[in-house]
């Protein structure tokens, strides 16, 4: 068995693993009838395997160009957009923002491998698991300013950078970019751009830690595959700024993760894997609800994670998905009661710590997590979303999904050619007529939602709001 998971009995036919309560409650053939029509419900909405593909390409091709052209930092698109998961205004955008010309290394890397113009910082990981403090090994010849005034003698003759300083640094630098600022959370500045696009900004520096990868890597597992695995090892680790937050020095603490290297394990989960993660991060969002953080998207996503790793991969399939969406429930519910859950990456970070979550809200959760258990397939009508695919007629939901996912499409194509204008030395031309076929197609589709909107009594004044609460 994997570290950090549960050991559970799975058949070798496809047949629902195990043994569950859910069965104790209701027949295993209404909850695996139930499953397909949620799996096929999910699709409608856009989390179907094909839609999640191309937003995955899309976002990698936004990401391209602006890799190339700039000196000094480089954008990763991280979280649920990487991932294919939510439609364009669904969610925040998140990206991570990695300082080019720094490097932070475990003990025992031979700094002459490492180019002379890079800075280089030794990381000490004798702090809170998955956390470290960077000591300045090797100044680059030329620095960037945040760096330079970041940095801490630590009063016995060394120097350390910290993660408190470098965040407010940067943030400064940021408030003169085209994003509206929000308060700070955690590592993250939260911006708006042009009032509608939410983006959530991660200053990161690269990480060579290859000790805590081969590590992960070593694990006994289901899945992923060695390729994958090869291929996660491969996208390294980050450090960003912010300490565990029980740490009386956290100001001076980085935290390590692998962001690409997790949006890659993401994207190698199969459909009904991908769609019982949407649903669980459902529930936190509009059953839950939490108010701090005290739970996040994070948590989920590490459960997910953790029940691939942990049952063969046959076992994931639409007739299952009730099942696993149980089982990921009572894997939430346990983290909520015992305070515990493992990270995927280092197991020896508890995400649960320093949660902040008080006795009362455990409680209530743990009681609603029961709650939503034994209800079994109905706990998908507690889901706004879910319920008004249910509501509405066959259909007008197919035309309205085709409709939204064509307008989806047209404009994350529409954006990846305004940037390639932008990074690409200026070739406009190159994609003027397409932008102009796509604007064409776009307000076609838009006109066609507002006339069948119409002709049920449904008014239209503002074409671009309009569109906004059709792609959230």
């Amino acid at each position: 068995m994997a570290e950090g998971g549960i050991d559970r009995a799975t058949s070798q036919t496809e047949s629902v693993p195990g043994h569950s309560s859910l069965y104790s409650r209701h027949s295993q053939n209404h909850v695996e009838n139930m499953s397909m029509e949620i799996c096929t419900i999910m699709t409608r909405l856009g989390y179907g395997e094909e839609m999640r593909r191309w937003r995955v390409k899309k976002y990698r091709e936004l990401d391209r160009p602006q890799y190339i052209r700039s000196s000094t930092n480089v954008n990763i698109t991280a979280g649920s957009k990487a991932e294919g998961l939510t439609c364009y205004f669904e969610s925040d955008w998140d990206f991570l923002d990695v300082l080019k010309g720094v490097l932070c290394v475990e003990a025992g890397i031979n700094l002459h491998t490492i180019p002379d113009d890079i800075d280089v910082f030794r990381m000490n990981t004798r702090v809170y698991p998955g956390h470290c403090r960077l000591l300045q090994e090797r100044p680059a010849h030329t620095r960037f300013e945040p760096i330079c005034n970041s940095l801490c003698d630590n009063g016995y003759g060394a120097v350390l950078l910290s993660s408190s300083l470098f965040l407010d640094e940067c943030s400064a630098l940021f408030t003169q970019s085209e994003a509206v600022d929000h308060e700070r959370a955690g590592p993250s500045i939260p911006g708006t751009i042009e009032g509608v696009c939410h983006v959530d900004r991660v200053l990161a520096l690269r990480c060579h830690c290859p000790s805590f990868l081969q590590r992960w890597a070593s694990r006994t597992r289901h899945w992923p595959s060695p390729v994958i695995v090869q291929k996660v090892v491969s996208l390294g680790a980050y450090l960003t700024p912010v300490g565990f937050k029980g740490s009386e020095y956290k100001h001076m603490e980085w935290r390590m993760c692998f962001n690409t290297g997790e949006t890659e394990l993401v994207n190698n989960l199969n459909s009904t894997q991908t769609q019982v993660y949407v649903m669980l991060k459902m529930i936190l969002k509009d059953v839950l609800k939490p108010c701090k953080k005290e739970v996040t998207s994070y948590v989920i996503k590490n459960i997910v994670l953790w029940q691939a790793e942990n049952n063969p991969h046959h076992n994931f399939y639409k007739r299952s998905f009730l099942y696993w969406l149980h089982d990921g429930l009572s894997d939430l519910k346990t983290a909520i009661v015992t305070q515990q859950l493992a990270y995927y990456m280092i197991p020896e970070r508890n995400l649960m710590a320093a949660s902040g979550l008080q006795d009362k809200q455990q409680s209530k959760w743990v009681a609603d997590i029961t709650d939503m258990m034994a209800e079994g397939p109905n706990v998908i009508l507690r889901l706004p979303k879910i319920r008004q695919a249910i509501v509405a007629s066959p259909e007008p939901m197919l035309w309205f999904s085709k409709t939204r996912m064509e307008l989806e499409m047209l404009f994350l194509e529409e954006l990846n050619r305004h940037v390639k204008c932008i990074y690409g030395n200026g070739e406009v031309n190159k994609h003027g007529a397409i932008l102009h076929a796509i604007a064409r197609r776009k307000e076609e589709l838009l006109m066609e939602v507002a006339q069948r909107m119409n002709t049920e009594g449904s008014a239209v004044y503002d074409m671009f709001d309009f569109l906004l609460r059709i792609l959230v």
